[in-house]
This record gives structure tokens, sequence and C-alpha cells, in this order.
């Protein structure tokens, strides 16, 4: 298991990218959620297999290819303290 944490740049607001977000989690084995920031930036914190959040990753850069312009991530330690993926406000 790993947690990380995922900042998304370019036009990822106002584009349905955190209601994407939770329809590729569905199709994962992952927990955590998914938030705007007011920099304009969304933040992901996402928990589970290496090859899971992967997956996530992935697909949600080919769902949202033409809105993301830069993409940072860092592993933390886990929590432990998600049970699903949401959005959080």
């Amino acid at each position: 298991m790993i947690r990380r944490r995922i900042i998304y740049s370019g036009r990822v607001q106002g584009v349905g990218f955190r209601f994407t977000a939770v329809r590729v989690a569905a199709n994962h084995d992952v927990c955590g959620f998914v938030r705007n920031l007011p920099g304009g930036q969304v933040e992901v914190e996402i928990e589970g297999k290496k090859a899971e959040i992967q997956n996530f990753c992935d697909e949600l850069a080919d769902m949202m290819s033409g809105n993301i312009r830069e993409v940072n991530f860092q592993d933390i330690p886990v929590g432990g303290k998600y049970h699903r993926f949401e959005i959080r406000y």
C-alpha cells in the first residue's frame, strides 16, 4: 500500500475534473479524495496498491489530457483513514 498526493495544473477546474476522478476511481481499488485548490489546481490524495494508483493516474490522464498541463506528485506515509474516494470541498 502507498499513499500519494498529486497536484494537477492547467485548465483543471470547471471542466468536470473532480467528477471524472471519482468515476475513474470507481474502476480501481483505491480510496482518498479530490478537491480544487485556491490557485486553480486540483489535488488528489489517494491510497492503494502502487499498480492500482498508477492505473488510476494513467486513465485519468488519458481522459483529461487536453486539460492537464503539469502533474506533480509525492509519496507520503500511508494513513489508512480513507474508506472510499470522494470529492472534498
